[in-house]
C-alpha cells in the first residue's frame, strides 16, 4: 500500500503516479496513460466523430478518501474548474467518520419511446398492442443476441395515450429494455426500429419517433451517507452551526428552482467530472437529472439533508445514472480503459453509485462553504493559480504570485499582471 501518511497534493506529476499505481495496484505504465492528452492520439480520435482536426485535453484529478460500501476508491475527475477535486474529497475524508457512502442502484433498464400517430382509435389500438405484447417483447430480445446471453434483454411493454393540440389523440409505447454493463442507446433504439413494422400492423397507425429516453427513472443510483456532528466543527463555526447551516441552505434548494439549479449544478460537478473521465456520455447524465429533478411538477433539490437522532448530519441522493462500463468510449478511448481500472468497478451498476457518491459529496461540499465562510474563500485560493499563469508568471511564480493575490483578496488578472511588472521591476 502507498504512504498514507503523505500529502499527495504537494508531490510532483510523476511521483502522484507512482503513488496511485502503487495504492490502486496496477502497472504504472497503466496509470501514465492518464497524463498527457489521455493517451488519445489524433488517429484514434478520428476513428470516433468526424471531422477530426486534433485532441482537446483538460485537467484529470484524482478524488481521494472516498470509501463506498466498505470498499476504499480513488475516484478520477475530469474538468477545468479549481477546487471541485479538492472539496469533494474533504467532504469523502469527512464522511468516513460514519462509515463512509453507502449505495445502491435499480435494475440497468432503459426506457425507448415509440410515437405511433394517425390512429381511428388510440383506446383499441392500445389494447391491441398489448395483447401482443408477449411476441413484441421476444422480438425485441432477440435483437441482440449477446445481450441476452448475459441476461438482459426486453422485460416489458407499456402503452400510453397523450394528446396534444397539433397531433391530436395519439399513443407511446415504451419499451423497457434491461441493457446490463452498456449505457444501451443502441440496443434500445435497434430494437424500437425492429418492432416498428410490426406495431404498425397490429394496431393500424403510423410510428414516427424510435428513440430512447434520457429520464432513466428506472435506472436509479442511490448513495447516502452521516457526518459525525464533531467531525463538523471547524474555524469559528461549531458543529450544530455547520450542520443547520447545512440544513438550512438545502431547505432554500428544496422550495426554490432559482436556487435549486444551481444546487443541483453543484452536484453535477462532481457526477459529470467522474462520467467524462469513464467515457461516458454526461449530456445525457445530465438531462436525466434534471428532467428528474423536475418530475413532479416544480424543479427541486436532488439531494436530502437532515440530522438523525443523535443530532449527525444525514444526507441522500438519488437520480437517473445511465453509465455503461462497455461499449462506445469506454472501449475506445485509452483514458477512459485506465480511468475504470483505477475505479474497479465490477458493473456498471457500481459505477453509477461511485459517481453518485462523488455527487453527494461535491453537494455537500458546496453546501458547507456557502453557509459558512462563503463559497469564494476556499475557490478563490485555488482559483488564484489560475489567474497567475493567466497573467504570465513563470512556472517558479505562480505559488508565490497566487499567495500574494489571496492575501490581499484580489484575485484578478489586471493585479496579477501589476505584481509581475513590480518584480520584474
Amino acid at each position: 500500500m502507498a504512504d498514507q501518511t503523505v500529502k499527495f497534493y504537494n508531490l510532483n506529476l510523476e511521483d502522484r503516479r507512482a503513488w496511485i499505481a502503487e495504492e490502486a495496484g496496477i502497472p504504472l505504465d497503466e496509470v501514465k496513460i492518464l497524463g498527457g492528452i489521455g493517451g488519445l492520439s489524433a488517429e484514434q480520435a478520428d476513428h470516433m466523430i468526424e471531422n477530426v482536426i486534433g485532441v482537446y485535453g483538460l485537467p484529470l484529478g484524482i478524488a481521494r478518501y472516498f470509501r463506498v460500501n466498505g470498499r476504499d476508491v480513488l475516484v478520477p475527475m475530469v474538468l477545468e474548474e479549481p477546487s471541485v477535486v479538492a472539496s469533494a474529497s474533504f467532504m469523502a475524508k469527512l464522511a468516513l467518520s460514519g462509515g463512509g457512502f453507502h449505495t445502491s442502484s435499480s435494475a440497468p433498464e432503459m426506457i425507448g419511446q415509440m410515437q405511433i400517430l394517425d390512429l381511428d382509435d388510440a383506446a383499441s389500438a392500445r389494447l391491441k398492442i398489448l395483447e401482443h405484447r408477449a411476441e413484441l417483447l421476444e422480438a425485441a430480445t432477440a435483437v441482440d443476441p449477446v445481450l441476452a446471453r448475459l441476461g438482459g434483454g426486453a422485460r416489458d411493454l407499456q402503452v400510453r395515450q397523450l394528446s396534444h393540440p397539433v397531433l391530436g389523440t395519439y399513443l407511446v409505447v415504451h419499451l423497457i429494455y434491461d441493457v446490463r454493463d452498456a449505457m444501451g442507446a443502441n440496443a434500445v433504439n435497434t430494437g424500437l426500429e425492429r418492432l416498428a413494422p410490426s406495431v404498425e400492423r397490429i394496431c393500424g397507425g403510423r410510428v414516427h419517433l424510435k428513440i430512447l429516453s434520457n429520464l432513466a427513472e428506472r435506472r436509479l443510483a442511490r448513495a447516502r451517507c452521516t457526518i459525525q456532528l464533531e467531525a463538523l466543527a471547524f474555524d469559528n463555526f461549531s458543529a450544530e452551526q455547520v450542520r443547520d447551516g447545512i440544513i438550512e441552505a438545502w431547505a432554500f434548494a428544496d422550495s426554490d428552482p432559482y436556487r435549486a439549479a444551481t444546487h443541483n449544478k453543484g452536484i453535477m460537478n462532481g457526477v459529470d467530472a467522474v462520467v467524462i473521465a469513464t467515457g461516458n456520455d454526461w449530456r445525457a447524465i445530465e438531462a436525466g437529472a434534471h428532467s428528474y429533478a423536475a418530475r413532479g411538477g416544480a424543479y427541486t433539490s436532488l439531494s436530502t439533508w437532515g440530522k438523525d437522532r443523535e443530532g449527525n448530519l444525514v444526507g441522500s441522493l438519488e437520480l437517473p445514472m445511465a453509465v455503461g462500463t462497455v461499449g462506445g468510449a469506454t472501449r475506445v478511448h485509452p483514458s477512459a480503459r485506465a480511468a475504470l481500472k483505477l475505479i474497479g468497478a465490477q458493473s456498471a451498476g457500481e459505477l453509477a453509485e461511485i459517481i453518485t457518491a462523488v455527487g453527494l459529496a461535491q453537494n455537500l461540499a458546496a453546501l458547507r462553504a456557502l453557509s459558512t465562510e462563503g463559497i469564494q474563500r476556499g475557490h478563490m485560493t485555488l482559483h488564484a493559480r489560475q489567474v497567475a499563469v493567466a497573467a504570465g508568471a513563470a512556472s517558479d511564480q505562480i505559488d508565490r504570485l497566487a499567495a500574494q493575490l489571496v492575501a490581499e483578496k484580489v484575485v484578478r488578472i489586471d493585479r496579477a499582471q501589476e505584481i509581475l511588472k513590480s518584480w520584474q521591476a
